[in-house]
């Protein structure tokens, strides 16, 4: 290469004769750059696309005051059941708005980008710990569950120590005490929930979580007179080495989406406020909650819950844990609640023949 042609490049020679190539790599990045900043300059891309800069910014704000949405019609509790699921949205927006080649919308996205990773980022880390005092496990079993042995033996093989039935009909009843009765010497029933524990349990007594005008599968297997006595929830002690836990089971209304009421909660909602005043009447400083909640922790009707009791997914999950319905989980409405120990480890067990996943978590003193 002559002089001219290097003073011409900017490129210096080897001692083989050939140029670097650090020169080169720099202009190219000053170059990229530059182009960048003449295309974002263009008056062009940041006034296209105003529908998709308009929906990215509605996304946003929906989830980011999502608490502030009315619940006439049981709406805010609807919205926040499936709140997480709205962070797809953006990826079909993203596709629009380059489609359209729209930078407006593009910097629009970062707003339900932001509350999103917000809100659920926290959860998309694996929080699991190995070890744990104790194991506990929650299930809904299923009133049409074809199996109840084959579900009570692959609840067994999960290794839990203490394990929650809700929406036993009494024509399984039987067939649950007689398989999981090795494996849990002691065990209580209140109407169509129960507790199975290879520890001792005493004081056990009814939780009355307002069930009158019991409604959904249930409901198809009791009668009338059954569907207003029969009690969805109870407390219990667990004698355990590091002391006594309080244990309860519950299994709240179900929840309908109706034509003239909308997404219809009272039946739940009722339920919830009756289990959030015995929790508050508690005194072992030690509790746990199982169940099947038919609702997400997320949902403002669990505040009186929440503000008593934490997730064990939430502290020590791996990921959402989404449990219903079984063939396509989109939602946690089962739920392992603690308070005065902690969580370790928290998990989806596989399925078995209910419309339920059910769920377990390592718990520690």
């Amino acid at each position: 290469m002559t002089q001219v042609e290097t003073a011409r490049t900017g490129q210096p020679e080897t001692a083989e004769g050939s140029p670097t190539l650090r020169v080169s790599d720099s202009a190219t990045w000053r170059t990229v750059l530059h182009r960048a900043i003449r295309l974002a300059s263009r008056p062009e891309p940041w006034k296209r696309g105003p529908v998709l800069v308009a929906l990215a910014l509605f996304l946003g704000l929906l989830m980011l005051l999502h608490a502030k949405i009315t619940n006439t019609g049981g709406l805010g509790s609807l919205v926040e059941t499936f709140l997480p699921w709205f962070g797809l949205f953006v990826p079909v927006l993203l596709v629009g708005a380059l489609w359209r080649r729209s930078a407006s919308a593009v910097v629009a996205l970062l707003l339900p980008v932001t509350v999103w990773l917000n809100l659920f980022g926290g959860l998309l880390d694996d929080k699991s710990q190995a070890g744990g005092d104790l194991t506990v496990g929650s299930h809904n079993v299923g009133a049409d569950n074809p199996d109840p042995t084959g579900t009570a033996r692959e609840l067994t093989a999960s290794g839990a120590d203490v394990l929650a039935l809700e929406e036993i009909t009494p024509q399984a009843l039987g067939e649950y005490e007689k398989a999981l009765a090795k494996t849990y010497p002691h065990h209580v029933v209140r109407g169509t929930v129960g507790l199975w524990s290879k520890l001792p349990l005493s004081d056990t007594r009814t939780v009355d979580v307002a069930m009158r005008g019991m409604v959904g599968r249930l409901a198809e297997h009791l009668s009338p007179e059954e569907r207003a006595a029969t009690p969805r929830g109870l407390r219990t002690t667990v004698a355990t080495d590091q002391g006594p836990l309080a244990v309860y089971v519950a299994h709240l209304g179900s929840v309908r989406v109706m034509p003239r009421n909308g997404f219809w909660t009272a039946q739940r909602d009722g339920g919830a406020q009756e289990l959030a005043k015995a929790l508050a009447a508690e005194r072992n400083e030690r509790v746990v909650l199982l169940g099947d909640l038919n609702g997400t922790t997320g949902d403002r009707a669990f505040a009186s819950l929440t503000s008593q009791l934490r997730s064990a997914q939430d502290i020590a999950g791996d990921g959402f844990g989404f449990t219903w319905p079984a063939k396509f989980p989109v939602a946690r409405i089962d739920q392992i609640l603690v308070r005065g120990v902690e969580p370790d480890s928290s998990w989806v067990l596989p399925a078995t023949g209910s419309d339920h996943l059910p769920v377990a978590a390592g718990i520690s003193w």
